[in-house]
């Protein structure tokens, strides 16, 4: 299980390589929030998303002759981009599982960071674990899965370190810290360092409606699964379900799940580029859009929200900002 030593020797790896993002804020949003809203914008890091260090804690972590060998990863997009530029600057070749309908940028951006990309039918039911065993198999490649991973949720740990950090500088000590979630690595991790190092804090999942399968499994009491494998424009973070490692510390640390719309998470975007300044994906939106949107089901003066990710094609940017009109 990843502790928070895990973390804190995640953040020493990491640096100098990581962006540390800020936390941003607008009137604007606070207004329409009616309170105190913190923006953590994750897509300003590499690749555009938080998940590059989750796969450079992992890739940095493996014994040099394992690495050499290569990594295999399945992904919708976000992941796949960090595993392949953590591979490249480690000299391990990636081989990269991804559905067939994930967004064209994301597939052309993991095959320019110098991996191998193979892709699937999502929509059709075929089974991307199968896959990515025959070829790690065959090629002796190490898995380093998206969210169910020690390592993994150590790196995304480190962005709840920051938070931490320059809430207390900001002079925040409450809040409820809002992070877009599909299997969890992101959430747990960040539900872990606020547990060491800002006590007053709660983590808390944000889905989109229809694929809140954390929020259905933290009421439930136990793991949950989604009834579709698709069907909402936030690609990013539509999982099957919590993870297996993910899930009990999303139970012992979190409180109750937040699910938006698509639609919320359009004007979401819209919102975040006009008054932030900042472009988001869907995915990466629904924390804001349930720091905005969904103010009675939020406690406390202020709330920060994780933006985790910006890579949208232009098409969808398009439509969130048709939205705001």
């Amino acid at each position: 299980m990843t502790s928070t030593a895990m973390i804190e020797a995640a953040a020493a790896r990491l640096k100098g390589h990581a962006r540390l993002t800020p936390l941003l804020s607008s009137p604007f949003l606070n207004e329409i929030a009616g309170r105190r809203v913190l923006v953590k914008p994750e897509c300003l890091q590499h690749t555009g998303s938080f998940k590059f260090r989750g796969a450079w804690s992992a890739v940095s972590a493996l014994d040099p002759d394992t690495r050499r060998r290569g990594v295999i990863a399945f992904s919708s997009g976000n992941h796949a981009q960090g595993v392949a530029l953590a591979a490249r600057a480690h000299g391990a070749p990636a081989v990269i599982i991804m559905p067939e309908d994930a967004p064209r940028m994301k597939i052309d951006n993991t095959r320019a960071l110098g991996a191998e990309v193979v892709l699937y039918d999502r929509k059709n039911g075929e089974d991307r674990d199968a896959i990515g065993r025959q070829h790690a198999e065959t090629r002796g490649l190490t898995l380093i899965k998206p969210f169910d991973e020690p390592q993994v949720i150590a790196g995304q740990g480190t962005v709840g370190l920051e938070i931490a950090k320059q809430a207390a500088e900001q002079g925040v000590e409450a809040a409820e810290v809002l992070v877009c979630c599909g299997g969890g690595g992101l959430t747990s991790g960040v539900a872990l360092a606020l547990e060491a190092h800002a006590l007053r804090m709660r983590a808390r999942p944000v889905e989109p409606e229809g694929f809140d399968d954390v929020a259905r499994s933290l009421s439930a009491g136990d793991i949950v699964s989604n009834a579709a494998p698709s069907g909402s424009i936030c690609d990013a973070i539509v999982t099957p379900q919590p993870g297996e490692i993910t899930f009990p510390i999303l139970s012992r640390l979190c409180g109750p799940g937040l699910a938006v719309s698509d639609e919320e998470a359009l004007r979401a975007m819209a919102l975040a580029f006009s008054r932030l300044k900042i472009v988001l994906e869907p995915g990466g939106a629904v924390a804001l859009a349930a720091a905005l949107f969904r103010p009675d089901q939020i406690e406390g003066e202020t709330v920060i929200a994780v933006a985790t990710g910006g890579n949208v094609d232009a098409e969808m940017f398009q439509k969130a900002m048709a939205s705001a009109e």
